[in-house]
């Protein structure tokens, strides 16, 4: 039986910054190129059922637009303009010249004009009905204001007999506006530029072994579980698992490190990461959707929809602006009739004041920051979900760390080696990693391996022989080896002596798993393993005392083991003890102290406490990149990321708040100006200047935005 749901969705395509782009199946966004992400739709059956909020949904004031539309359109406008200023009359007042007569010559500023207006003024008539379908008037609802009085009214006059009309300022204001509206194009579409980068990451075919056999197949033939070949230098298409082979893999733009990462047997690739100069053979886990990328994608979608704090004040001060334009420009229009200046001042007057109170630059100067923002942090190792957590990120004045996979790399480790007297760490090493080299667990793993790490050789063992619960034993090199735990050596009557029990004694209350080596009845050297403290996080815990910002640690762990990791690391702070459904709790106790708390876990059993804190920092561990609980997510696990994120609020922030000062600023001289305040000392502000004055700030909030490109956020 079908669901019955299933009705009422339809899946479509989008594009995650031209949301208005939609189809039925795969492909590229025709405006910016980059990847159509996956959606569900309501169908058209249930599409105008709200929450009760549709009057306040999302307004995509650039739909149907794009760069090339506005060079177009500018270019050919700029053109035609010309000649209408050249049969203007303020070319004959300005240069006492005339334009060639022939008969109809008095049309030409008509005739032009009206291709102007409706080839290059309808784009903004357009999407001002759209912003009033939406009932959210704004920019474009004032320059269609402009535009249709100057153009009705020139027309009037024409037919009338007059020649007062105003068709040169119509023409100029238009070309000016679609410069402006191409610049703010191409300024956002530059913000864009590196998730476009990111978007076309994935290589266009794949090498697949099929039947012993390498075959070439497009991307969209690679299924789940099949095995690709990833030569030298080549794209790796899609996320998996490294089944044969070594090689360093580029993951830079995927996850923010710099450095190749190592891969071999086992190790997890990521879809569109460049490889070495190693051979790859990858088992195919995720394609499609399912992919990093396709995951990077759809947070990215979702931070471009979500709004900060600052860009909802924006968009109330743009909507306020609207309304007193609307009201200015009447009154203005009202004002200078009344006093006998003549229709033609008066309605010049109005669109002056429509033109230059247009809050253009207002509605770009918060979202290109964003856009900005957010492509800045994807690049930087951490990705964006909600735009009002990257706002709550400057205000952070302590920050709460998980311990386990956080602050620690979560997997067993030596910490430290014991060598009795007159032995070596490297002898004491080598013969627990020789034993241990036949044993499947996790200490005899994390032994062999730091052995291998450190090149040294294992010899060959005879005799292995697992003792349960306590270790294992086995001939190397003619001696009787045993390797394990503390209850081993008392069976075999070893005692530590006066030199290693009290370093054992201190290791095993730090919560280090201690085993020793015992070769023909004598104590060759004690291991202490544990959970091993990321170098990393010393130098983010550094970098925030620096900041000014205290750091935190909860964990389960017993507080012999916390404390000694808060003294290793430096930490202002710690929780021991502490069960997963008490973290919020502890959450809460900090924010009771004044404290503006960032909670940084792995969303799982971390997720009360991060949705409790202030601003809530997942794990995202690679490929894991949909964790609900979370604001922000990091890629890796690196607390180093921390810094940066804080670092990038407050660059953020500043930008935007100077974006505001910019685009709202100039309206305090402007707009009286625009209305004929200073007219009887001869100082008028005609609608074509006050659109070059308009796009002026709209250009200044543009380039403000990009400088964030450059700033560094990196230690």
């Amino acid at each position: 039986m079908q669901d019955a749901h299933t009705h009422n969705y339809k899946i479509e395509y989008t594009c995650p910054m031209h949301p208005e782009i939609k189809q039925d199946r795969p492909g590229m966004c025709q405006e910016c190129g980059m990847n159509l992400i996956k959606s569900q739709e309501p169908s058209s059956k249930n599409q105008n059922k709200s929450n009760g909020h549709s009057h306040h949904q999302e307004f995509n004031k650039h739909a149907g637009h794009s760069t090339n539309i506005f060079k177009t359109k500018f270019w050919v406008s700029l053109i035609l303009s010309v000649p209408v200023v050249l049969y203007s009359d303020i070319v004959r007042t300005l240069l006492s010249w005339q334009a060639p007569v022939f008969p109809g010559s008095k049309f030409v500023p008509l005739i032009l004009s009206s291709i102007i207006f409706f080839y290059g003024g309808w784009v903004f008539i357009a999407s001002a009905y759209r912003e009033l379908k939406a009932k959210m008037p704004g920019m474009m609802t004032l320059i269609a204001l402009a535009i249709i009085t100057a153009y009705v009214y020139s027309v009037f006059v024409v037919f009338a007999g007059g020649d007062k009309t105003l068709f040169w300022e119509l023409a100029t204001l238009i070309t000016v506006m679609l410069l402006g509206h191409w610049m703010e194009m191409r300024a956002v579409s530059s913000a864009q530029g590196a998730l476009k980068e990111l978007s076309k990451l994935l290589p266009d075919k794949a090498e697949v072994i099929r039947g012993g056999k390498t075959v070439v197949v497009s991307l969209e033939e690679v299924k789940a579980s099949d095995i690709v070949l990833v030569k030298p230098g080549g794209k790796i298409p899609a996320d998996g698992l490294v089944e044969e082979g070594d090689s360093d893999v580029d993951e830079s733009l995927a996850t923010g490190e710099s450095k190749p990462v190592e891969k071999n047997k086992g190790s997890e690739v990521i879809a569109g990461t460049i490889n070495g100069d190693g051979s790859l053979k990858i088992r195919v886990t995720k394609i499609g959707d399912e992919t990093f990328l396709a995951g990077v994608m759809r947070l990215v979608a979702e931070a471009q929809a979500s709004k900060s704090r600052l860009q909802l004040l924006s968009d109330r001060a743009a909507y306020y602006l609207t309304i007193i334009a609307v009201i200015t420009g009447a009154t203005t229009l009202a004002a200078w009739l009344a006093s006998g200046s003549g229709a033609n001042f008066a309605v010049e007057r109005m669109v002056a004041v429509l033109v230059i109170a247009c809050p253009h630059a207002l509605g770009l100067a918060i979202p290109l920051v964003a856009s900005i923002s957010t492509t800045k942090a994807a690049n930087n190792g951490f990705l964006v979900k909600q735009r009002m957590a990257l706002e709550a990120a400057r205000k952070v004045n302590t920050v709460l760390f998980d311990k386990t996979g956080t602050l620690t790399r979560g997997e067993f480790g030596v910490d430290t080696i014991i060598p009795s007297a007159n032995e070596k760490q490297d002898t004491v090493l080598r013969l627990a990693a020789s034993v241990n080299s036949h044993s499947e667990h996790p200490i005899a793993k994390a032994i062999v391996k730091t052995a291998k790490d450190k090149g040294l050789e294992l010899k060959p063992v005879n005799n292995f022989e697992r003792i349960a619960g306590k270790g294992a034993k086995g001939k190397v090199e003619n001696r009787a080896v045993y390797v394990g735990s503390p209850s081993l050596a008392e069976d075999l009557k070893i005692s530590m002596g006066p030199n290693l029990e009290p370093q054992v004694e201190k290791l095993s209350k730090q919560g280090k798993t201690v085993i020793h080596v015992i070769a023909d009845n004598k104590l060759v050297g004690s291991i202490a393993l544990g959970d091993i403290i990321r170098e990393e996080s010393k130098e983010a815990i550094k970098q925030l005392k620096e900041m000014g910002i205290k750091s935190a640690m909860i964990t389960g762990d017993s507080e012999d083991v916390a404390k000694w990791v808060a003294e290793e690391l430096g930490l202002d702070e710690y929780f021991a003890k502490v069960l997963p459904d008490q973290k919020s709790e502890k959450v809460k106790l900090l924010q009771s102290e004044g404290a503006k708390v960032a909670m940084v876990g792995d969303g799982i059993n971390d997720a009360p406490a991060l949705t409790q804190a202030d601003l809530a920092i997942a794990i995202g561990a690679g490929t894991n990149v949909a964790i609900e609980s979370a604001g922000i997510i990091l890629v890796k696990n690196d607390p180093r990321d921390i810094v940066k994120i804080i670092r990038l609020s407050k660059l953020t922030y500043t930008k935007m708040i100077q974006n505001l000062f910019w685009a709202t600023g100039y309206n305090v001289v402007a707009i009286p100006l625009a209305a004929g305040v200073l007219a009887f000392k001869g100082i008028v502000l005609q609608p074509a200047l006050a659109a070059v004055f308009m796009s002026l700030s709209t250009v200044i909030v543009a380039v403000n935005a990009l400088l964030l490109k450059r700033k560094k956020i990196n230690a």
